[in-house]
């Protein structure tokens, strides 16, 4: 990333003096491939916990015409040390800094470093720089090119030039007592005017960050220097229910004098119970004065190894009929026989009955989805929709930062739904709850039909787009959640009063509305309900008191939203009436022959891609075996018989 061009520094104007942390040391311009990079930051009082502030690196640009940032680093969790100092840099930087950011990322200049008492998620590459929340900054180079718009943008209108010197490769700039800055041989984590304690600093290192219960770790300590005394220290590894039990081995530390390093081996116990994932903290108690941690709060993940397997498939490996629907009998029989917009009004009357249907608070969304959106290979584990994996029940987003952690996605986004922030943050279980009625918008801010689990980076990339036209998921997905999306929002606009779907993409201004009503309606049949569905509709159904109708009936949405609107409403007979209780397709995955049981009339089979094209074309009559000869990926198999059909997923390998 560095810049080859020459370039200028600067001071921050006196308004900045008085923040409690400053930027005290700067070196961006060092020698070759730029592996001792530095930036030092200074607190005004020592041992200043830096949660809640991040670290902006802005461009400059030749001809001084950028203001955009180019990388960005989260300072929760650093601690500033007894001289009020923190150090950041690359790998080969001795002292080793706090914190590690990859050779040659800090650019030459002109450009600035800023401090902002912000979450990380404020500042994406190329956001412009800005003064809202402005702790402090630099602005610097190595010649007389000035990042003038760097300066309005950030009031600062003094440059230090790193290169004054002409020594730039082996010269920093460093601020003075007086909020100045100079340039001078380089003092990494130490006082810039020889004053202080001078630390010997112990980095944390672990031979592994992920292990299995039953497996071990090697913790080792590395000092700077060797060092003068013995040093002896102990550890503390628990974390929340990460406790002694879970643990054997030595948690005291002698590193004797004359060496520089020390390790311990502790195993993790295979208790045999299913604790759910967890993760231990390695925490360096006490030390000696003159020594300091330089990566304290280590954790390494423990995967607990007892889950739990369900009898049903994630959606990347889909079963049917293995869950079947938990709703009461007649549950759905005023529909019978209606059509048109007394069909979807009927509709209503069930899934917003304000005699029955209960809303309950935001906050409970996340236990919620803990057990409906569980991994069924997994129940440690949620599904994420979009990205199509799983991911550790405890690392959904607590903190500032969506890097990393799953978080609460609206598929019917809030804004434009009218529902933002509508109830409590705070989870209060399952036996509090508020009345509520179609009217009640504010619900839907709630409304666990439409809230999934997801990964937060992707569920901040698909922000408030239409679907279909605008948002089909990340780059190389293969659509799983497709059908899930539709039938939620088929719910949504017939639950609350005011939402509505159109075709197209309409402008996220509209309150209310939402696309693309086709792509829905295709999708609605490409991606057939599942068991994962249909268990989520169960749970759900547990704590609100409604079902998704479309989950249990997917052809309605037609005859609500689609051809068939205006004709007359008829279930399908039940899974235990139909042709289809005992047909069995196997084995799934299959290579090039699949085996059809269980179905004693004539049927008519036809295959389609996940696109809608059709593949494959045949007739059968009882126990079938297909040779196929299809490239691998998912297909769906339909299987028609006496005017029934049944659609079901397939994979190829």
């Amino acid at each position: 990333m560095t810049k080859r061009v020459l370039l200028w520094v600067v001071f921050l104007l006196p308004f900045c003096f008085n923040a409690q942390v400053v930027i005290n040391e700067v070196d961006a311009d060092t020698p070759g491939l730029d592996v001792l990079e530095i930036v030092e930051l200074k607190s005004e009082t020592p041992y200043f916990s830096l949660d809640g502030y991040i670290l902006v690196f802005f461009n400059g640009s030749t001809g001084g015409t950028g203001t955009l940032s180019y990388t960005s680093i989260d300072l929760s969790g650093l601690v500033t040390d007894g001289n009020g100092i923190v150090l950041l840099g690359n790998s080969q930087v001795n002292p080793a800094p706090s914190r590690l950011f990859p050779q040659n990322t800090v650019q030459n200049g002109p450009d600035a470093i800023a401090i902002y008492q912000d979450v990380i998620d404020s500042f994406p590459i190329d956001t412009p720089a800005t003064t809202n929340n402005l702790v402090d900054a630099i602005i610097y180079g190595n010649s007389a090119t000035q990042a003038t718009a760097l300066q309005t943008a950030l009031n600062v209108f003094v440059q230090t030039n790193e290169n004054v010197n002409s020594l730039a490769a082996s010269q920093s700039i460093q601020r003075k007592n007086d909020g100045t800055y100079e340039v001078k041989t380089p003092t990494p984590r130490a006082n810039n005017d020889g004053t202080g304690i001078i630390y010997n600093g112990i980095e944390v290192i672990t031979s592994t960050t992920l292990l299995n219960e039953g497996e071990s770790v090697t913790i080792s300590f590395e000092t700077d220097t060797p060092v003068a005394e013995t040093v002896n220290f102990t550890l503390n590894l628990n974390n929340g229910t990460f406790s002694t039990d879970d643990y054997s081995g030595t948690i005291s530390i002698t590193i004797p004098i004359g060496t520089s390093s020390a390790s311990t081996i502790i195993e993790i116990l295979n208790d045999g119970l299913n604790d759910g994932d967890e993760e231990m903290s390695i925490v360096v108690e006490t030390l000696p004065e003159g020594y300091i941690t330089l990566n304290n709060n280590v954790k390494v993940r423990v995967l607990d190894v007892n889950f739990e397997v369900a009898e049903w498939g994630t959606p990347l490996t889909p079963t049917y009929g293995n869950v079947s629907s938990t709703a009461p009998a007649g549950y759905y029989a005023s529909l019978e026989g209606l059509s048109g917009n007394a069909l979807k009004q009927a509709i209503q009357d069930i899934i917003a009955n304000p005699e029955v249907v209960r809303a309950h608070s935001y906050g409970d969304v996340v236990e919620i989805l803990n057990n409906a959106d569980q991994n069924p290979a997994n129940n440690n584990q949620v599904w994420l929709m979009y990205v199509e994996r799983p991911q550790t029940k405890i690392d959904y987003q607590t903190g500032a930062s969506i890097v990393g952690f799953w978080n609460r996605e609206h598929i019917f986004p809030q804004s434009r739904g009218g529902f933002s922030g509508g109830t409590s943050s705070f989870p209060d279980g399952i036996d509090i709850w508020l009345p509520t009625n179609a009217n009640d918008i504010l619900a839907g801010h709630s409304d666990a039909h439409h809230i999934r689990s997801e990964d937060g980076q992707e569920n901040s990339s698909r922000g408030n787009r239409d679907y279909g036209s605008d948002y089909n998921g990340p780059t190389g997905n293969t659509g799983t959640w497709k059908g899930d999306v539709a039938r939620s929002l088929f719910y949504m606009a017939v639950r609350y009063n005011g939402l509505t779907l159109v075709n197209g993409n309409p402008p996220d201004t509209i309150v209310g509305q939402m696309g693309d009503l086709a792509s829905l309606l295709e999708w609605n049949e490409t991606d057939p309900s599942d068991d994962f569905e249909m268990n989520r509709n169960n749970y759900i159904y547990t704590w609100q008191l409604n079902r998704n109708p479309f989950i249990d009936y997917p052809e309605l949405a037609n005859y609500v939203f689609g051809d068939n609107f205006g004709d007359q409403w008829f279930a399908p007979l039940s899974v235990g009436e139909n042709n289809f209780s005992q047909v069995k397709v196997y084995p799934i995955p299959a290579s090039d022959e699949i085996t059809i049981s269980g179905l004693e009339n004539a049927a008519d089979v036809t295959i389609f891609s996940l696109e809608g094209v059709q593949v494959y074309q045949t007739k059968m009559n009882g126990f079938t075996q297909l040779k196929l000869n299809l490239a691998s990926g998912m297909y769906l198999m339909n299987i028609e018989s006496d005017s029934q059909k049944w659609t079901k997923k397939i994979i190829i390998k």
